[in-house]
Parts: structure tokens; sequence; C-alpha cells
């Protein structure tokens, strides 16, 4: 069984991510969509906002699996027996610095390969961060969020923020 490892921040999932996951679906018979916890970040969302969001998202797909973790990335994949890790990149440098971080994964597992999925034009311009920003200024979402991610933000406090 090929298994692999979607991780992202996913704060919040967009349009973008579900393209690349709904790609990855296509391809693999597993895949584990992560919302990772990095220290060094703040996100807008909590960690279980994140969750509820991405689950809500992926739900329609099957073979798909939303998660959270808060540890390395390269224990993740080996605690679900992934042998892939999934990445997009929208631009150079989005390839330069997931080259960067497939070799890191490679050393601390060397059966662990990483999969660089180009995004589509129409999502190119769209990343969590320009969608924040759409959060905080109270803009709609719809164009960049999927509908079930954006159901979830309702009742949340100042509409997702934490």
């Amino acid at each position: 069984m090929n298994i692999a490892v979607f991780p992202g921040s996913f704060d919040p999932v967009t349009l973008g991510h579900m393209d690349l996951i709904r790609r990855a679906a296509g391809i693999f018979d597993r895949v584990y969509v992560c919302a990772m916890v990095n220290s060094g970040k703040t996100p807008m969302f909590t960690k279980e906002q994140r969750f509820a969001m991405l689950s809500a998202a992926v739900a329609e797909l099957p073979n798909v699996t939303a998660e959270v973790w808060t540890g390395l990335l390269a224990d993740y994949a080996a605690e679900k027996g992934a042998r892939y890790l999934i990445k997009g990149v929208r631009n150079g440098t989005d390839f330069d610095t997931e080259l960067g971080m497939a070799q890191i994964n490679r050393a601390l597992d060397a059966t662990l390969d990483t999969v660089l999925l180009p995004a589509r034009t129409e999502f190119l311009h769209v990343s969590s961060t320009m969608v924040r920003e759409m959060v905080k200024y109270g803009r709609p979402l719809a164009p960049y969020v999927p509908a079930a991610a954006i159901e979830q933000m309702k009742g949340w406090k100042d509409n997702g923020e934490s």
C-alpha cells in the first residue's frame, strides 16, 4: 500500500491545499493530511480549530484522513507507515525551501521520499498568510477557502481568530 503524508500548518486550509490533496488522493492509496504544530510559529487558529476545518474539508475523500501532530514530520510518517511526503510548490522559493526540507527528512529516514506537486495556475496567489489577512479584515473567504472549512469557522470568536 502506498501511503503518503501531506503536512502543513493549514492555518487555514485553502482551496490550493484542497487541489493538492485531491491530486495526492488520486495517486496514493492512503493520504494523511497532517496539521503540524510548529513551535516557531504563532497560528491564527488553534490546533483544534485547524483540525476541525481540515477534517470537514477532506470528509468527502474516502482515502484521506486529517490529523494533528506536534512532533517531527519524519516520526509521524514512520508511525503511519508512510514512505512519501507530499509538498506543494508555487514558485522557485517554495522549491528551494522544500528541497532543503526533503533532504532533512531523508536524513532522518532514508526510506522517506518527498513528492513535489506544482500548484495549478489558478491557485498560485492563494496562501494561508493571504487568507489570514482576509479573515482579519472580514473579507469574503469563499474564493480561497473550502466551504466546509468556512462552515466550521462560523461561531468562532472574531470569525475564527484565536
